[in-house]
């Protein structure tokens, strides 16, 4: 089914709920029908609808990044890379680069796997996704969003439309890190934001972790510890001991918890320590 228009496509969701999927780029879906994950009567095609085709730059409101626009396309867009460091790092990263041409950003997000890497900088710049269903609209915090292993915060008959990324403080740099296995999975995912580091009156810092447990992580915590009047290298001790007690790794194929543990701890030192010039 090829729907030419949102309220055509949503008319086709709400008329056949669980029997139907959604499409955009098809790499994820396409994939869990082949291991027999899940088997819908109908694949609702998404990628021809122009208005979910959008890319766009709103200033101090943030970004709006379209359910169809591919990951090669983000790439090639100047806000990504010059507001959005991180999430322009972890894109890069994804997959590869024929994958990224028919992969989406939503797409990535609606799998809600382990091991997918997009939630982990979307975190960081406090995302919300935007489902609209015939009955109207909503907005859901990433951090809502997965609720658990291939479980995701939408209705039956609801499609994620666009994700929107708020404005990162000014003077504001972010990274992510990943470690993989011997795959091309993550085994742990970090990203971190740093604004005004050698001014702990207005310094701001960031830290979210991904792959250690069904959902992704944002650790509040350290964006308290950086608060404090200490020397940097102490608050970053201090913020690497509160992100691990915050984790709980799982063990799993790729990796033990215990490994996982330890990863979480290395990256975390390497990633605030760039930030904060240690």
């Amino acid at each position: 089914m090829r729907p030419t228009s949102l309220q055509e496509a949503l008319q086709l969701l709400d008329e056949h709920k669980d029997e139907a999927k959604i499409m955009a780029g098809g790499v994820g879906l396409l994939a869990f029908m082949k291991e027999r994950l899940v088997s819908p009567t109908y694949v609702v095609d998404i990628k021809g609808i122009k208005e979910l085709e959008t890319l766009r730059d709103e200033g101090s409101k943030g970004v709006s990044i379209g359910a169809t626009p591919s990951l090669s396309q983000l790439l090639d867009w100047p806000p990504l890379k010059e507001k959005y460091r991180a999430l322009y790092d972890c894109v890069s990263k994804l997959s590869d680069p024929v994958l990224r041409n028919r992969s989406t950003l939503l797409g990535d997000l609606c799998e809600a796997l382990p091991f997918v890497d997009s939630p982990t900088p979307l975190l960081i710049f406090d995302a919300e996704v935007e489902a609209a269903s015939v009955k109207g609209r909503r907005r859901i915090p990433v951090n809502e969003f997965i609720k658990g292993l291939a479980e995701v915060a939408l209705e039956p008959n609801e499609i994620a439309v666009a994700v929107h990324l708020k404005p990162p403080p000014e003077n504001s740099k972010s990274l992510f890190l990943k470690h993989t296995s011997n795959s091309e999975f993550s085994v742990v995912n970090v990203a971190a934001l740093c604004a005004n580091p050698s001014r702990p009156e207005d310094r701001v810092v960031r830290f979210s972790y991904g792959a250690l447990a069904p959902a992704p992580t944002r650790v509040h915590e350290v964006e308290e510890i950086f608060k404090r009047k200490a020397s940097v290298s102490q608050l970053i001790d201090d913020a690497v001991n509160a992100i691990k007690k915050s984790a709980d790794p799982m063990t799993d194929v790729l990796a033990k918890a215990e490994y996982r543990a330890h990863i979480l701890e290395v990256l975390a030192v390497r990633a605030l320590g760039k930030l904060l010039g240690e």
